[in-house]
C-alpha cells in the first residue's frame, strides 16, 4: 500500500488540486510525499526531491525543524485555539509585540487573518473603511501597477494583473487602476533605476489625475513574484511613498512573498527606507508550517476605528483561525531562528554562490534574462535572445523543466518560461551546486540547445 501508484490513484480519485488542470494527470504523475528533512522532500519509494522553490515560498528553514517542531508541541499540551473576538493568549501577544520591534517604525497594530489572500482582502477593506470614518467615502478606488499578483479572493485578484489568473473573473472585479510595472527585464542591473524612473511618470500622473478617488496603492516591494520573478529597484518605492503622501493616498505592501529575509533584510521595504501605511505579511512567517497572515498598520488608522459602539466605526471582519496559538507558537519559533542564528546574514555568502552558479546561464542562447534579488534567482527562457521573443505559452517549455527536474531529484517550478529558485534558507553550497546541474541540464532539455 505505500507505493506511489497506490497513494496516486487514490488522490486522483478524490482531490482537486490547485492550480492544476486535472486532465495533465493523465499523463503527468502526481508525486505522494511521505516525509521531509531540511531542503528534501521524500516519496513513498524512498526517492528524494531538492525543495528548490521552498513549498510554495513558505519553508524558508527546512522541513521538519526541530526547533518548531518543539514549539508548536509545547503549544498544542497547553492551547490550540480560541476565538480572538473578546479573548486573547500569550503566542499572540508576544507575537504582535516581536513584529512591531521588527517592522518599519510606526507599524505598532496587528490585525491577523490566515492566508495572503486574506491579509489582502484586510488591508484593502481596512483603508477603504479609514476614509469613510474620516468622511472621504469618494476615496473608494485603488491604483496598482501592471503584472502584479495579490491573491485569488476577488478583491485581491481585483488589485493582480497576471491574465490567466484574472481573464475569467474580470466581470466580478473591482475597478482598479494599473499603470505600468518598473520592470527591469532584459536589462543589466545598472540599468534598472532608468527603466523605474521612466515608469514611475506614469505612476506620479495617476496620483495626480486620481488622488481625489484614491483610497490606496498597493504593490509588491521589489519583486513580482507570480508575475515571473520580475524585479526592480528601491528607489521606487522611495519615489512611491513621497508620491502617496503628497496626494494623500495611502500606501499598502504586499511582502507575503517577500518578507522574513528573503530579498536580503527582514523587510523588502526597508531597502528604501520607507514604511508603508498598511504591511502584509503571510507565507515565511510561520516557517512553513501553518496558516498565518497578518495586516500591520499605523496608530493613526488605528484611532480611526476607535469610537463608541453606536458609531458603528468598528473595522467588523474576521475569519475563525484568526490569531491561531499553534500558528503563532509556529511564527515566534521562525523568528527566535531568524534572530538567534542571524541568518539573514548568513544568507549572504549563499545569495553570492547562487549568483556565481547561475550567471554561466546567461550566456545560453535561449536565455533573455537571469536576474536575482537576495536568495531569489529568476531565468527566463525565450524563443530569441536579441529581441526577447517569449516562446507560445503553449509550447509548456517550463514544464519539460520541471520533468527533467524531478528525474534528477530536484522540485523546480517554473512559472511559464520562467526557472526560478526560492529555496529554503538552509541550502548549502553544494546544494545551490546540484541545482546549478539541474538548471542547465534542463534548459537544455526545454529548449534543445
Amino acid at each position: 500500500m505505500n507505493d506511489n501508484a497506490t497513494w496516486m490513484q487514490r488522490d486522483l480519485a478524490s482531490l482537486w488540486h490547485p492550480c492544476t488542470q486535472m486532465k495533465d494527470h493523465e499523463t503527468l504523475p502526481v508525486t505522494p510525499i511521505r516525509s521531509g528533512k531540511g531542503v528534501w522532500l521524500e516519496d513513498f519509494e524512498g526517492h528524494r526531491y531538492l525543495d528548490a522553490i521552498s513549498s510554495w515560498w513558505v519553508n524558508i528553514l527546512g522541513h521538519a525543524n526541530e526547533r518548531i517542531n518543539a514549539r508548536i508541541k509545547t503549544q498544542l499540551d497547553t492551547l490550540e485555539h480560541v476565538i480572538l473576538s473578546g479573548f486573547t493568549h500569550q503566542p499572540v501577544i508576544e507575537l504582535s509585540e516581536r513584529l512591531g520591534r521588527l517592522a518599519p517604525e510606526g507599524l505598532g497594530h496587528c490585525f491577523y487573518a490566515d492566508n495572503g489572500s486574506s491579509a489582502i482582502e484586510v488591508a484593502l477593506k481596512m483603508s477603504y473603511h479609514y476614509w469613510h470614518n474620516q468622511g472621504r467615502p469618494e476615496k473608494r478606488r485603488f491604483l496598482t501597477i501592471t503584472n502584479g499578483y495579490h491573491g485569488e479572493t476577488l478583491g485581491a485578484l481585483s488589485v493582480g494583473d497576471v491574465a490567466i489568473f484574472t481573464d475569467t473573473y474580470r466581470s466580478l472585479l473591482l475597478d482598479v487602476i494599473k499603470v505600468p510595472a518598473p520592470d527591469g527585464f532584459g536589462l543589466p542591473r545598472d540599468q534598472w533605476i532608468d527603466q523605474a524612473r521612466a515608469a514611475f511618470a506614469h505612476m506620479e500622473a495617476a496620483l495626480e489625475r486620481h488622488g481625489d478617488e484614491l483610497a490606496a496603492v498597493i504593490v509588491e516591494p521589489l519583486i513580482q513574484c507570480a508575475g515571473g520573478m520580475r524585479m526592480y529597484p528601491p528607489e521606487y518605492l522611495t519615489w512611491l511613498r513621497e508620491a502617496c503622501d503628497r496626494h494623500n493616498v495611502q500606501l499598502i505592501f504586499d511582502e507575503i512573498a517577500v518578507g522574513f529575509g528573503r530579498t536580503g533584510t527582514m523587510f523588502a521595504c526597508e531597502q528604501a527606507g520607507v514604511r508603508p501605511d498598511y504591511l502584509c505579511l503571510s507565507k515565511a512567517i510561520t516557517g512553513g508550517y501553518l496558516p498565518l497572515s497578518v495586516v500591520m498598520t499605523t496608530d493613526e488608522i488605528y484611532a480611526a476605528f476607535y469610537d463608541d459602539y453606536s458609531t458603528l466605526r468598528a473595522f467588523l471582519h474576521s475569519h475563525s483561525y484568526t490569531g491561531n496559538p499553534l500558528a503563532c507558537a509556529a511564527a515566534l519559533a521562525t523568528l527566535d531562528i531568524l534572530e538567534d542564528d542571524d541568518v539573514i546574514a548568513t544568507n549572504r555568502d549563499k545569495s553570492a554562490r547562487i549568483e556565481q552558479v547561475t550567471a554561466p546561464l546567461r550566456e545560453h542562447p535561449h536565455v533573455g534574462d537571469v536576474r536575482q534579488t537576495g536568495m531569489v534567482v529568476a531565468i527566463e527562457m525565450v524563443k530569441d535572445k536579441a529581441t526577447l521573443e517569449p516562446y507560445d505559452f503553449r509550447e509548456r517549455r517550463g514544464l519539460r523543466v520541471f520533468q527533467h527536474a524531478m528525474s534528477r531529484g530536484a522540485m523546480l517550478r517554473p512559472l511559464g518560461n520562467v526557472i526560478y529558485w526560492m529555496p529554503p534558507y538552509v541550502i548549502t553550497p553544494e546544494e545551490i551546486d546540484f541545482l546549478g546541474e539541474v538548471t542547465r541540464e534542463g534548459l537544455e532539455v526545454a529548449t534543445g540547445r
